[in-house]
């Protein structure tokens, strides 16, 4: 049986007949959350066993799911793509004026940053387009009414690196931007890369592109190539030298997310060299003061340090914001996503 939503809304039209199925079923499914054939009242008895026959509309069911003090979900999710048994961590953050769902691209990761706990597992396997898919549907209907429906973002800063799965990764942001499906704008979906280039510089060609997210954490390549391996392949002359040539909107920038770590990344001389190397570029900086865990070796800076680098980036135009900690307590924050906790009964 094939995944729905592992198609775009052309390709079923290629497959269906009459053609026009393909829009139909995307407004059920996506708008009104159709979980089972049956419910489309609009198709004769037969259509609706014949596409039930053939395609499967389920969600991913939930292996676990985790509550924060703040509010934060963290859902362990059973991929339907494959036949391994394996999990994909979604979070949700609500917050007052926006909520956030934060997926995964990957089963692990390739890149091996050392303040990351994703890079500790490996890379055990890519998501498909689907499998991406439904973890913002699965958020969504779990946290949101259908009058809340759109009131969310969606950053692709799970486990994995995204533009290491380029193809599914574009197919599905191809499919949650379709304007008859979630109708997603591309100015609420944000991508996170570690810096891969030429994917980068593929990106760039898209002729929908959705905002692009810098993982720095490093703003010399001898502190790059020690935290962030990939960098040794990519420094960050060629890095920075690509992104300059991205093309943005009006008012759109880059983001770059700058892991603060004790001692390594939070002096001044780092905000400074950081300031030097945005110098030119229409860049935010989104501060992330490290979450701390048992497997990493590294630790949090004081207030007084975040404080400080932050205020450097400010005197210099920098603009820059320090990630405010969610989901801490359930390792659903930034770098902690691990299939923690997986074995453990609920």
């Amino acid at each position: 049986m094939k995944s729905f939503f592992d198609y775009e809304r052309p390709e079923l039209a290629a497959m269906l007949h009459p053609s026009f199925r393909s829009t139909q079923l995307f407004k059920a499914v996506y708008q009104r959350r159709v979980e089972n054939f049956d419910s489309i009242t609009e198709l004769s008895k037969g259509e609706r066993a014949s596409l039930a026959s053939e395609w499967d509309i389920r969600l991913p069911a939930v292996h676990r799911r985790f509550e924060s003090v703040d509010g934060t979900r963290r859902y362990l999710l059973r991929l339907a793509g494959g036949d391994d048994g394996e999990l994909a961590e979604t979070v949700f953050i609500p917050e007052e004026t926006r909520n956030t769902i934060c997926i995964s691209s990957q089963v692990g990761c390739a890149l091996a940053c050392t303040f990351c706990l994703t890079g500790q597992l490996g890379l055990t396997r890519n998501l498909t387009a689907g499998e991406i898919v439904t973890q913002v549907l699965f958020a969504q209907r779990d946290n949101l009414s259908e009058e809340q429906a759109g009131s969310f973002n969606i950053v692709l800063m799970g486990m994995g690196e995204p533009l290491h799965n380029y193809d599914n990764v574009m197919k599905a942001i191809r499919i949650l931007h379709d304007k008859h499906g979630l109708n997603m704008s591309m100015s609420r979906i944000t991508l996170s890369t570690a810096g891969l280039l030429p994917a980068i510089q593929q990106l760039a060609t898209e002729p929908d592109i959705p905002n692009l997210a810098i993982s720095l954490t490093g703003a010399t390549n001898t502190k790059r190539n020690e935290l962030m391996p990939i960098n040794r392949k990519y420094p960050l002359e060629e890095l920075l030298a690509a992104v300059r040539q991205f093309p943005l909107k009006h008012r759109q920038r880059v983001t770059f997310e700058y892991v603060l770590l004790k001692g390594i990344t939070d002096s001044v001389e780092d905000a400074r060299n950081l300031v030097k190397l945005l110098r030119g570029i229409r860049a935010k900086v989104n501060l992330i003061p490290l979450n701390e865990a048992d497997e990493l070796d590294y630790q949090r800076p004081t207030e007084l340090a975040i404080q400080r680098f932050q205020q450097v980036l400010i005197d210099n135009n920098v603009e820059a914001y320090v990630r405010k900690n969610r989901g801490n307590d359930i390792s659903a924050a930034c770098g902690q996503l691990m299939k923690k906790w997986s074995d453990i009964p609920a």
